[in-house]
């Protein structure tokens, strides 16, 4: 089972509403308290982390010069 951004605003749906119980992937799970629920919740949000790609970053420089007429 793939885990997606739906099956993580699931679990953030569940906690905002004090559920125990969610659907994903066509499956109802149960959990026991909201603590294993918030532990599900920073499971999935890591595995997809994880799984997204790195952003590319530029780095950049920049040099200021002043000439002065004497």
């Amino acid at each position: 089972m793939a885990l997606t951004q739906t099956d993580l605003d699931a679990l953030d749906r569940a906690i905002a509403t004090s559920e125990l119980e969610v659907q994903m992937d066509g499956r109802r799970v149960k959990y026991r308290s909201t603590v294993e629920l918030i532990q599900a919740r920073d499971h999935v949000a890591g595995v997809l982390r994880a799984a997204a790609p790195m952003p590319r970053r530029s780095s950049y420089s920049f040099r200021f010069t002043t000439s002065r007429g004497d």
